[in-house]
């Protein structure tokens, strides 16, 4: 549900009051930018989009850049088993737990520059804002870079996050294959790290205070309404499919069309057929998509003898993904017997919608409303690290607006007064979190 809100006048219940005023003057529209583009620079297809994978040239030069500048600051640096960073502001009492924020640095292939880097640099500057005014928060606060978010690598999302928050362990690592057939586990050894240590570095309940991701909103709502942030209530869980069809090669020109065992006709069928599915089956909230298309042998004058594509499914509803994902065995049986050929549905992932803190929100909204701005309260049907980090603790999520809603590719891009607005939100709620 989204539900658009108007400024009031700006009120304040702040724990901090004056001071957190003149901390709030220092967020710099110019050093964010500028943050932005430096890791933009570190880039496997320069005009083409970004693409920065996790454990890739590129991964290590951008968080080689941001560990130097955690130094400067003085931030006390961690690296984790498979690669999360947590750098972190000593407080008063550093016996209490943390309050944190961050995203990712890791891209989809020639995606764009804003997607988790927002909420990298935004975090890096509201840390920034505190050094600058010599402010000691009651409690620490933290910055983390989750790995391999996009699932990019592996062919799963928020991988990083999960072995954090301790729902992913060697096992899973060790069963996370990138395209060559190397695991997780293997590829992050092989960069230097230790994932044999995981289970040292795990959160549990009560390790973090609260938890808020800033991201760009990936969507066209906030900028269709010109509506510079958003608070978002749910992140949507999903379903994710390998599905496979297999005939019979055969040649292109010899076979006749009445004894073909074509899976590649299937597969058509079938991904036409899911989208009247999702369409038919779940509510509005519910969409579906087909991302990755494999064919083998994948010759031009060849029948194919194996396809196989992903299937997608998401809401913040379970029961819209259930409604589709219910009914994907029925369609697969139709489509395979009226083309001859055999079929297999593989879930290779699965998360529930997740329901974000009420807590965080309530201060999300303080902080937006103290500062007279217009908001929403939407749904992220994007997965983001934030939905995994509420299993372990209060989590919330800042949007700001996407232009023209594009993002996941190279013209992907953000209003860098929007970002400055939405870092002023965030570093607002991060005092008042950290204030007790």
């Amino acid at each position: 549900m989204t539900v658009f809100v108007r400024a009031a006048e700006g009120r304040s219940t702040s724990k901090i009051g004056v001071e957190k005023e003149r901390i709030l003057q220092q967020v710099s529209a110019q050093r964010i930018s500028a943050w932005i583009d430096r890791i933009a620079q570190c880039n496997a297809t320069p005009g083409a989009g970004c693409s920065r994978f996790s454990y890739s040239k590129e991964d290590r030069l951008a968080k080689g850049l941001l560990t130097d500048w955690f130094n400067t600051l003085g931030l006390q640096v961690t690296v984790d088993a498979v690669g999360n960073i947590r750098a972190r502001l000593s407080g008063r009492d550093n016996d209490l737990a943390p309050v944190c924020s961050g995203s990712h640095l890791d891209t989809v292939s020639n995606g764009g520059k804003f997607d988790g880097v927002v909420g990298v640099v935004s975090a890096m500057e509201a840390v920034a804002c505190m050094v600058d005014c010599n402010y000691v928060p009651q409690r620490p606060v933290e910055i983390m870079i989750f790995v391999e978010e996009e699932g990019s690598n592996f062919g799963m999302t928020t991988a990083g996050s999960k072995t954090l928050a301790g729902m992913y362990g060697e096992k899973e690592l060790s069963a996370l294959k990138n395209d060559q057939g190397m695991s997780m586990y293997e590829v992050a050894r092989n960069f230097g790290l230790h994932p044999e240590a995981l289970s040292a570095c795990t959160l549990k309940s009560g390790d973090v205070k609260a938890m808020i991701e800033m991201h760009v909103e990936q969507s066209m709502v906030l900028d269709d309404a010109q509506i510079p942030i958003g608070i978002v209530q749910a992140v949507a869980g999903g379903k994710w499919y390998w599905a496979h069809f297999t005939g019979m090669a055969n040649h292109a020109g010899a076979t006749p069309m009445q004894m073909r065992q074509d899976p590649m006709v299937a597969a058509a069928q079938a991904i036409c057929s899911f989208h009247e599915l999702v369409k038919a089956k779940g509510p509005d909230s519910t969409v579906g998509t087909v991302g990755r298309i494999d064919c083998e042998p994948n010759v031009s004058n060849v029948i194919a003898k194996h396809v196989c594509f992903t299937l997608d499914i998401r809401d913040v509803d379970s029961a819209g993904i259930d409604a589709v994902a219910n009914e994907l065995e029925a369609l697969f049986f139709r489509v395979a017997a009226e083309n001859h050929v055999s079929w297999r549905l593989e879930l290779i992932g699965e998360s529930q919608p997740i329901r974000l803190s009420d807590k965080v929100i309530g201060v999300l909204r303080e902080a937006v409303e103290s500062a007279g701005l217009d908001y929403m309260m939407l749904n992220s049907g994007a997965v983001h690290d934030a939905a995994i980090m509420a299993h372990i603790t209060d989590a919330g999520m800042i949007f700001v607006p996407s232009i023209n809603g594009r993002s996941h590719v190279p013209d992907e891009s953000a209003n860098i007064d929007d970002i400055k607005l939405g870092c002023q939100v965030l570093l607002s709620a991060m005092l008042e979190l950290s204030a007790s």
